[in-house]
């Protein structure tokens, strides 16, 4: 269904949309969208950083669990 739209239909879309919303509303739109996407990526950095300092913690842990269990008896 959408593969035969081309470039003039989606130009003609985005005039239909600029006229009914208008430019301001647009624009407000994008930036918004532009916000999110900016707020999505960093918490995916930050996502992967945790994931990162947690393996890096569990790597260089000089305590394993065969260490605990020989201290208890």
């Amino acid at each position: 269904m959408l593969n035969n739209i081309g470039l003039p239909g989606l130009l003609l879309i985005a005039v239909v949309v600029l006229v009914l919303f208008g430019r301001g509303k647009i624009s407000s739109l994008m930036g918004e969208v532009g916000k999110g996407i900016t707020s999505f990526k960093k918490g995916v950095s930050e996502g992967n950083k945790e994931i990162e300092d947690a393996s890096n913690e569990a790597s260089h842990d000089p305590v394993t669990e065969t260490d605990k269990e020989k201290d208890k008896v």
